[in-house]
């Protein structure tokens, strides 16, 4: 870049698709990368412990001022900075705006926009259509626990909440275990099972075997891999999709990106708790009221409320960045139940935005833009 002169390129959702936003296999192996640099420590997030998730605003349940939204399901804006290093060596925040009435327009839940930034100066690199980048690398993260934990020969997925997340955690699922034959499915409305049905047919159409089942149980028993990614209101534990121990089949892993349940006595004796970044948990434990599960429904932030009663000991939730880097066993018996869960990090967005932008480079995808050709107030 010839400072002062600021360029950086606009990437609309065509654009994106066109730069490769949605080739999993790719995907799958930049979330690979990006848990061997978080272990390394060579990141940071936000928040004084710079493992935050993010920064979140939320609304008032009511409000003095007719302009000012008021709070409701999924009512928020939040701003999540990161920067990761090695071969990424990208600074970026995903913005993102969340409203369940969004759907009455025909909009999307939450609407996300990702900045790539100079890790120097600052200066905008490109500003993305971040919807699909963030749907494939929140189901790109589930596919590297299955890369390490599900059986080579796993045949039957299990999915309980059939939503986008469920979608991409199923491509993440077919990029590692392309042997899939069977798929059970688990929704609320005839809409979202149609929806997430008529995508495995056009995608993957050498899976045959689609079931549509109507309990939670139907799903997970004699599934090899479980998708658990509901839209569950938070607040009362007892509305999370609960999930009991002798559904489980030995051997099987439940991926868990939203709200999941289970009974203490199997997590604290039988289950093998993984966490993507342990230390986005504690954060977790430090930001919200206790019990932090009460508020971030995913397991292993129950775990960390176990822990914060002296209930359960730190050390009996495993990092997935230790395993990949071999600190920890991959397997620490031959049929263990693997409790694998997802909270999503914005260096996941810059991992993956870096290489769609550098993508886009090299095509000439995009559309150039001037922030200024001299800065007025330099």
């Amino acid at each position: 870049m010839a400072y002062p002169t600021i360029d950086f390129i606009y990437l609309n959702e065509e654009d994106m698709i066109k730069a490769g936003v949605t080739e999993m296999a790719g995907c799958v192996e930049a979330m690979e990368e990006m848990f061997k640099l978080l272990k390394s420590g060579d990141f940071r997030m936000g928040g004084p412990n710079g493992n935050s998730h993010g920064v979140m605003m939320t609304f008032p349940a009511e409000s003095p001022f007719p302009n000012m939204p008021t709070d409701g399901p999924d009512r928020r804006f939040m701003a999540m900075p990161a920067y990761l290093g090695g071969k990424f060596d990208m600074a970026g925040m995903k913005w993102y705006g969340s409203n369940v009435e969004n759907k009455e327009k025909g909009l999307p839940r939450s609407i996300l926009m990702l900045t790539l930034n100079d890790k120097d100066t600052g200066a905008p690199l490109a500003y993305m259509s971040a919807n699909i980048l963030s749907a494939f690398r929140t189901g790109a993260v589930p596919g590297v626990g299955i890369k390490y934990f599900a059986k080579e020969d796993s045949k039957v997925v299990g999915i309980i909440g059939p939503g986008v997340m469920s979608k991409t955690g199923f491509d993440a699922t077919m990029a590692v275990r392309s042997g899939i034959e069977t798929v059970k499915v688990k929704g609320r409305s005839k809409k979202s099972i149609d929806s997430f049905v008529e995508y495995i047919k056009e995608k993957y159409p050498q899976i045959t075997d689609i079931q549509i089942v109507e309990t939670e149980e139907e799903a997970v028993r004699d599934s090899d891999i479980v998708h658990i990614a509901t839209s569950s209101p938070t607040g009362d534990i007892y509305q999370y999709p609960y999930i009991k121990e002798e559904w489980i089949k030995p051997g099987a892993i439940l991926c868990c990106p939203a709200a999941a349940r289970f009974d203490d006595d199997f997590i604290l004796n039988r289950a093998r708790s993984v966490a993507d970044n342990i230390q986005l948990y504690e954060a977790w434990e430090e930001e919200m009221e206790f019990p932090a599960y009460n508020s971030i429904p995913i397991p292993a932030v129950h775990c960390m409320d176990l822990i914060a009663e002296g209930k359960m000991e730190k050390g009996k939730v495993d990092d997935l960045g230790d395993v990949i880097t071999g600190k920890i066993p991959q397997h620490r018996n031959e049929n263990e139940i693997v409790i694998y869960s997802v909270g999503g990090m914005p260096i996941e967005d810059v991992a993956w935005g870096t290489i769609v932008y550098r993508n886009a480079l090299e095509r000439g995808i995009g559309t150039k833009l001037n922030l200024w050709s001299t800065p007025y107030l330099a």
